[in-house]
């Protein structure tokens, strides 16, 4: 049975990238649609064809339906992959996919309509004797009798968008009192990202693991798994470290959940791929969360475990063709873990940023280190869309070799122009608790203070570097004159040696540094205090360092008057300042205004001209990203002023209130 010759991707960034790999592989034709937001953006430029299907708005491009069905028809495609998110757990676009007389490539409509709805889908598996976690998913969605239904479940308890995903649309709700204004932000972001307001209510498990397990069937009556992923390094629901196989299984409980996840699969008599999703309890207990009728971010931790590329498998089963593989045949070697680059700000309560990436430094891929991505060096990263830049998957032969594998590959990470969360991901990945495996959903946001936390002092061997990277930075902007001897970097005069000044800023103020590099050996001064390096070898990016008898290795990434300086496990944020320059040492923003502290849509204004604030107090929410932000009162004082309408998308440091502070 043939494949396809043209394959239209209902989707964009990585995704659509990895997907058209695979294509390209098997000498299939790819189409890109795009917003106008993306006309230059990496899968458009990757694919053989492309349509433009509307404005930047999802809502209006890549989730309006019958633009990429118009798409698909125009380009002569024969099939269409939604990848993940967006239209890929649409049943109403599946059918009309099939109407069109196309190939969805994914589940059938009806499979995905038992499992779209979270209530339904926990129903159906409980009927089947798959273990559920008590709840409510009924059709009254009336406030007060969800309120009752809460009370009767319990507490802690989880509000959940029913037509969700990605962790939106989730509240955690500890006390009755708080349920009605959790549910009405739960209902608002559902409302905003899924187009639909359902929730359903369940027992929130204390310090419960996520473990999910890979399925696969055809329409030959073969269903089978791959193998599971654990992925509870969670932020807020959102997914940070995904690894295969699971530190917390043993063999007993990987098979009872890998029966239980094929079990659910034939209840709603399931084709393609999908994943079946378990919260699992500390004494082992495990229940079923939903199904995920889709490919899945972190389908590569599987496919690295198992050498199977699993976007060629959902290509073939549509194609009418049976499984590659039976379940016995199916191999897991060694240890694999994702982690996911994003542009955010981890410090900034990891607002996503957005704008231009001006440097985009990514390691060599090769054997046990894949890079999946979606965007170049010059890029810019809509305020439109979800902020994920690439994903970084690594294998070894065990944890901990994946595991160190994984710290050397974010060493090699940089973005400048956006704010990332590479530093945070390196904090995390060293944590003690993940180092061990032993972590659960709600461990990060327990202790997220503790992993952003940094240490008071800076190694002095970083100091040595920044201060020779930054003599390296000065010696490319000003080179050496073979016949003019007052500028070669030597420093040496006729009464002896000068020294090289610089202004050095870590993270608070700027302090003058004055260093002298003579015969190999390095000298840096500052506020009263010297010390000294032996330079075994060194250039512009790469350092060698003798220090106290210790050996450090070190390399830079730089971008004009930023210098990134990277130890292999740690790294440290440095602004060059040559004395005489003109740097802009930022200004103060108690102007008078409250401001959009991004780009992005202001959903609801909660405070009016007039009305007196304290600080803390919400007085906003915006929305960019797929995430809503509240804006709060920096401090005490009144509104005087509204400059922004509910509704309206506003540009960062736009304004959003005038007001008056209150100084005590």
């Amino acid at each position: 049975m043939s494949l396809f010759d043209k394959i239209l991707i209902a989707n964009r960034g990585e995704i659509a990238c990895r997907i058209m790999r695979t294509c390209r592989q098997l000498g299939i034709a790819t189409v890109a649609v795009y917003s106008e937001a993306d006309r230059h953006a990496e899968h458009v430029r990757m694919a053989d064809e492309s349509v433009c299907i509307g404005p930047p708005e999802a809502t209006l491009s890549y989730l309006n339906r019958q633009a990429v069905l118009d798409a698909a028809r125009a380009t002569g495609s024969q099939a269409i992959h939604p990848g993940y998110g967006f239209l890929s757990e649409n049943a109403e676009f599946a059918e009309m996919v099939e109407a069109a007389g196309l190939v969805f490539i994914g589940p059938k409509a009806a499979s995905m309509r038992a499992m779209g709805s979270k209530a339904g889908a926990k129903a159906l598996m409980a009927a089947h004797g798959v273990p559920v976690v008590p709840g409510y998913g009924g059709e009254d969605q009336n406030a007060a009798h969800l309120q009752r239904e809460a009370d009767a479940i319990g507490y802690p308890l989880m509000i959940k968008a029913a037509h969700g995903g990605g962790g939106k649309g989730m509240r955690i709700v500890h006390e009755p009192a708080a349920f009605a204004a959790a549910l009405e932000s739960c209902q608002r972001e559902a409302r905003n990202a899924f187009g639909k307001d359902r929730v359903l209510l369940e027992r929130y498990i204390e310090k419960p693991r996520h473990i999910e397990f890979q399925i696969f069937a055809d329409s030959h009556a073969n269903t089978i798994h791959i193998g599971e992923r654990e992925c509870s390094a969670q932020r807020r629901f959102q997914k940070v470290i995904e690894e295969s196989p699971s530190p917390f299984l043993d063999a007993d409980h990987r098979a009872r959940m890998a029966e239980a996840a094929v079990a659910a699969a034939r209840a709603v008599d399931y084709r393609n791929a999908g994943t079946v999703e378990f919260i699992v309890a500390p004494n082992g207990d495990f229940y079923f969360m939903e199904i995920n009728s889709r490919l899945q971010v972190e389908h590569p931790v599987t496919e690295m475990v198992t050498g199977l590329d699993l976007v060629r498998w959902q290509i073939e089963v549509a194609a009418g063709r049976p499984l590659p593989l039976s379940q016995d045949a199916i191999r897991h070697r060694g240890h694999a873990i994702e982690v996911r680059l994003y542009a955010e700000n981890p410090d900034l309560n990891f607002m996503p940023g957005s704008g231009t990436i001006r440097q985009l430094h990514l390691p060599e891929t090769g054997t046990g280190l894949r890079i999946d991505g979606g965007f170049r060096e010059g890029d810019t990263v809509s305020v439109y869309y979800d902020p994920m830049l690439a994903k970084l998957i690594v294998h070894a032969d065990s944890r901990e070799a994946a595991l160190h594998r994984l710290q050397d590959a974010l060493a090699g990470c940089q973005i400048f122009g956006l704010p990332s969360n590479i530093g945070f991901l390196e904090d995390l990945v060293a944590h003690p608790a993940v180092q061990q495996g032993d972590i659960d959903t709600g461990f990060l946001d327990r202790n997220l203070d503790d992993v952003l936390k940094k240490p008071e002092q800076l190694p002095d061997w970083h100091v040595a570097a920044a201060a020779y990277f930054s003599l390296k930075a000065a010696e490319h902007a000003v080179p050496e004159s073979a016949g003019d001897p007052w500028s070669q970097r030597d420093f040496w005069r006729p009464y002896g040696h000068g020294a090289f000044r610089v202004a050095l800023k870590h993270h608070a103020d700027f302090v003058l540094y004055r260093l002298r590099l003579v015969e190999g050996r390095l000298t840096v001064s500052a506020e009263g205090r010297e010390f000294a390096a032996k330079v075994r070898g060194g250039n512009a990016t790469t350092l060698s360092l003798e220090m106290e008898g210790r050996h450090h290795d070190l390399h830079c990434f730089r971008c004009d008057n930023a210098l990134v300086v990277h130890d292999g496990r740690r790294r440290s944020h440095w602004q060059i300042r040559i004395p005489g320059s003109d740097v802009n040492e930022g200004s103060d923003r108690s102007d008078g205004f409250i401001r959009a502290p991004m780009p992005g849509k202001l959903v609801l204004l909660k405070a009016q001209s007039g009305q007196k604030v304290a600080a803390g107090e919400e007085l906003a929410v915006m929305e960019a990203m797929k995430m809503e932000l509240s804006i709060k009162a920096p401090g005490n004082g009144r509104i005087t002023g509204i400059l922004a309408e509910a509704g309206s998308v506003l540009d960062a440091d736009a304004g959003i209130f005038c007001w008056d502070p209150v100084h005590d």
